[in-house]
């Protein structure tokens, strides 16, 4: 099934915009710049939101102005609007169990400890949905998680995850046009 809503996962606000947590933010930024598109502020969906209207991509951008933990609210409500079922949305989110510049397409699954995905998936009542996971490594001990998904990443970490972005951009149009299955060869020949 064809992807009709991208799902960019980050917290709102200047203080998170270069944290780790925010690399599905960065993603669809990309993405909406590429398409010469840009986001504007739609309160009924409690987020960022721009369309896409191109040959190959046509499809929703949200980035939810909700924190991180209540992402679902945002997704929900554009998904009921506009009809979209789970099984047509691609959510794009940091990801501690993979290296930074490591990226991965998954088809359904839980929540992996994520609470953006939890949220999600508590609010469309699936966990159906496609998901982007894009490596930010991990601290090492569990303790320092919060701290480290909130800080900001070094510099040889930010090179690798522009590098794992500037793939996920290139396979979009695949995503897009139910192209899985090479989409997710492309992407995991990259790393």
């Amino acid at each position: 099934m064809a992807i009709a809503l991208i799902v960019g996962l980050g917290n709102p606000g200047p203080r998170y915009a270069v944290t780790r947590h925010n690399a599905g933010f960065w993603v669809v930024d990309n993405l909406a710049l590429k398409a010469g598109v840009q986001f504007r502020h739609e309160s009924k969906f409690q987020g960022e939101v721009c369309r896409i209207e191109e040959a190959n991509l046509k499809c929703w951008l949200l980035k939810p102005t909700t924190f991180m933990n209540r992402s679902g609210q945002a997704v929900i409500a554009l998904a009921n609007y506009y009809k979209i079922p789970a099984q047509q949305i691609l959510v794009i989110h940091d990801d501690l169990d993979f290296p930074p510049g490591t990226i991965r397409l998954k088809q359904k699954g839980g929540d992996g400890r994520h609470n953006g995905l939890k949220s999600i998936i508590a609010h469309l009542g699936s966990k159906d949905f496609l998901r982007l996971r894009l490596g930010i490594g991990h601290p090492g001990q569990a303790a320092d998680v919060t701290n480290y998904v909130l800080g900001t990443p070094t510099r040889d970490e930010q090179i690798a995850i522009e590098s794992a972005m500037d793939a996920a951009l290139e396979v979009m149009p695949l995503l897009i046009e139910d192209e899985l299955n090479k989409a997710m060869q492309q992407l995991h020949t990259h790393t």
